[in-house]
This record gives C-alpha cells, sequence and structure tokens, in this order.
C-alpha cells in the first residue's frame, strides 16, 4: 500500500499578517511552521510532501523550504492561480470585475491531483496541528480500512488569536463521524466567551468545547471527481463574486450531505497555534522554543540546515 501523501496549502495571500506567513521563520535555525508540520508527518507514516503555491512564490519556496527540506523528503510543488482550472468564460468576467486571488482552499487542492495519487491529508501551511493529529491521520491513511475520509478537530478556545477575529468550520459529530460542519467566518474571544457575529453584526455565543475544523482533512485517493463536480456547482453560484472563495469545510459539508464520502472524526489531544496575524508570531516562535527544550523536536529537525 502507497504511503500517504502531505498536501499543504501554501498560496494564501496573507492579507490579514500583512506578508507571507506561510514563509516566516519561528525556529531556531530558520524553520517555518509547515517544517514542524512536514516533520510530525514523515514519523506518522506519510512518504512525500506536496507544497500548493503560486507560480510568484516558487522561487522563493525552492530557495527557503525545498532547498531546506528537500534532501529528507519526496516533495512536489503544485500551482494555484486565479485562472487555474477556471472555465475561459468564467476567467475573463472574474477578470472584469476585478478579481486579484485563486478561488480558495479547494480550488488550491484541485490544482494539485495529479501530485496526489495515493489517500492524502491537507493542512495549512501557517497552523501548527501536534505530533498527536498526524500520529491519528497517519495511523487512519495507512490502514487498508481507510476507505472514508477523515477530520482532526480541535476545541474552539484552543485555536482563537488575541489579535483579532478567525474563521473556523464548526463541527457536529455524531457517533464518531463528522454529520456536518458550517463556516464561520468571524469568530473571537469577548468577556470570557467566544461570539461567532454574522455578517449583519448578529452575534451567537458558542460553547468553548465545540469541534472546529482547522483544515487538517484526510480524503482517499479517488475523491477528485466528486470534488470537481462541487467545484462547478460553487462558480456556477458564486463565480461572479470577485471575492468568493471555495472553502474544504463546505466541500466536505456537500460531500457528506449528498451520500459521496463519510469523515471519520479522529481523537487527538493536540495543541494547535497559528499565525493570523502578524503579532502572532512572537508567541508561535516562543512555544516552537519551549516545545525544542522539551524534546518534542530536535534542535535542527533538517541535515541540510546545517
Amino acid at each position: 500500500m502507497a504511503k500517504p501523501i502531505l498536501a499543504v496549502l501554501a498560496a494564501g495571500m496573507g492579507s490579514r499578517y500583512g506578508g507571507l506567513k506561510q514563509l516566516d521563520r519561528v525556529g531556531q535555525h530558520g524553520e517555518a511552521l509547515l517544517d514542524f508540520s512536514v516533520f510530525d508527518a514523515l514519523r506518522s507514516g506519510f512518504g512525500k510532501a506536496v507544497f500548493i503555491v503560486r507560480r510568484d512564490l516558487e522561487a522563493d519556496f525552492r530557495e527557503l523550504v525545498l532547498k531546506r527540506i528537500g534532501g529528507s523528503v519526496e516533495c512536489a510543488l503544485a500551482f494555484q492561480e486565479r485562472d487555474s482550472l477556471i472555465p475561459g468564460g468564467v476567467a475573463r468576467e472574474a477578470e472584469r470585475l476585478g478579481r486579484t486571488k485563486p478561488w480558495g482552499t479547494t480550488h488550491a487542492l484541485l490544482c494539485a491531483e495529479r501530485e496526489l495519487d495515493a489517500p492524502f491529508a491537507v493542512i495549512n501551511a501557517d497552523d501548527f496541528y501536534g505530533r498527536e493529529a498526524f500520529a491519528a491521520m497517519g495511523a487512519y491513511l495507512c490502514s487498508p480500512e481507510a476507505r472514508d475520509g477523515a477530520i482532526v478537530p480541535y476545541r474552539l478556545e484552543r485555536t482563537l488569536s488575541d489579535e483579532g477575529t478567525v474563521s473556523r468550520g464548526v463541527c457536529e459529530i455524531a457517533g464518531g463521524y463528522l454529520a456536518s460542519v458550517e463556516e464561520h467566518l468571524s469568530l473571537a474571544r469577548e468577556g470570557g466567551a467566544v461570539y461567532s457575529t454574522a455578517p449583519g453584526g448578529a452575534k451567537t455565543a458558542l460553547p468553548p468545547d465545540t469541534p472546529v475544523s482547522m483544515n487538517f482533512w484526510g480524503f482517499p485517493a479517488g475523491i477528485f471527481p466528486a470534488l470537481h463536480r462541487y467545484f462547478g456547482e460553487f462558480l456556477q453560484a458564486q463565480g461572479a463574486d470577485p471575492k468568493s472563495e471555495c472553502y474544504l469545510p463546505r466541500a466536505a459539508d456537500w460531500l457528506i450531505r449528498r451520500g459521496l464520502l463519510r469523515f471519520r472524526a479522529l481523537e487527538a489531544d493536540a495543541e494547535w497555534f497559528g499565525m493570523t496575524y502578524k503579532a502572532d508570531k512572537a508567541a508561535a516562535a516562543r512555544r516552537v522554543k519551549e516545545l525544542v527544550a522539551a524534546g518534542a523536536y530536535p534542535a535542527r529537525l533538517w541535515e541540510r540546515s546545517a
């Protein structure tokens, strides 16, 4: 059985962060958060890493990432551009309306289809997911019974930023499976409680232990025809909106509701931290230093960083 593949979503614009957070260094020897994810994936049974980037990031990514880790793991690049896989009429209309960015995380995954020929997991480049999460996902994807999808959910209260609002997929889990997931685009802690603010301003309190998606998904290799179908429906419905994005949590919910794929909710008491805002970097770097000091990671992840 082929080893599972790790797909790393690294084409984001970093508008709230104010820069290329997927390449920002947090380790003592130049490592980015994605280095720790790839390291954890390797020791959890994964055999390859595919980085989904924009063409304008290719040179920097090869120099700052692949040159550092390429000797330790098989790597590949896939490219997501605004017009990648987009029908000509939709692409021309998007350009006329002033669309500047690609179409979201589902679109990114479709751009990497040719590199994902085995069961695979998907993560964000700018999130730290924890060794326990990769161990759970790796064990599942390496199993011959892995015909379903999978998700590693996190407790909402552990995924917030002190610097502003965040987006999360709020999950309903029943019988060990994901029953539904709903994207919430403005979540924040206020006065000891967690609130979701709707576009119209209405606020809803959510329990702090609410399970949420941090875009750590597992998929069987044959999922792409269904994802293409979903993305086609998305373009028909929202292709004329220059700011629309096709999020993976919404794709997962669509797959569930149509009976096309089930997602096992994997149990992993894993730590999460990330860099949504520039001010999050100091806390991320500090936590990485603590984990290295505690022996969770070697001081140098890769020999090539020496």
